[in-house]
């Protein structure tokens, strides 16, 4: 398994969100392992992310462990999640769901942006070391009670390579 250090908290993302703060949009920037979250184009703050277990490439098969590609909405909110919190993704769509039909597969689903698994939160940032997901994109328990607060319902999010 690939390990990498743990990125340094840098000063944009070691501050906490107001509590009224409102998170209009996401842009996941995958190969950097970074979440930027914004409200109209005023960059509130850059998350460091994990994703899928095979993260390079556009998830296309349930499966696959790869993490979504496009553009997509924040479309569900579960606090009574397996990994602390998570906001729901609306992957797939209906070209992700017709290509992988074409292929005779399922796309899958239920991609989310989640906390650790329950009861394991002290790992904090130390999930950073590697991509352990089965598609999603994760950070640390508190950065998702967070984006929990903040992310308003049908935002956009884009996952870029």
């Amino acid at each position: 398994m690939f390990t990498r250090p743990v990125p340094p908290v840098s000063p944009e993302n070691a501050f906490r969100l107001p509590e009224n703060a409102q998170i209009t949009r996401l842009v996941v920037h995958k190969s950097e392992r970074k979440m930027f979250a914004y409200d109209g184009d005023n960059l509130l703050k850059s998350y460091d992310i994990s994703l899928g277990f095979s993260p390079i490439g556009h998830k296309q098969f349930e499966g696959d462990g790869k993490t979504p590609e496009g553009v997509y909405r924040i479309n569900e909110r579960n606090a009574q999640s397996g990994y602390h919190k998570n906001l729901g993704i609306s992957y797939p769509n209906q070209q992700d769901t017709a290509f992988a039909q074409s292929q005779g597969k399922s796309a899958g689903g239920l991609i989310k942006i989640h906390g650790l698994p329950n009861g394991s939160g002290a790992l904090g940032r130390q999930h950073l070391r590697h991509d352990w997901t089965n598609g999603c994109i994760a950070v640390t328990d508190e950065e998702v009670d967070e984006l929990f607060r903040s992310v308003v319902h049908n935002a956009p999010i884009e996952i870029k390579p």
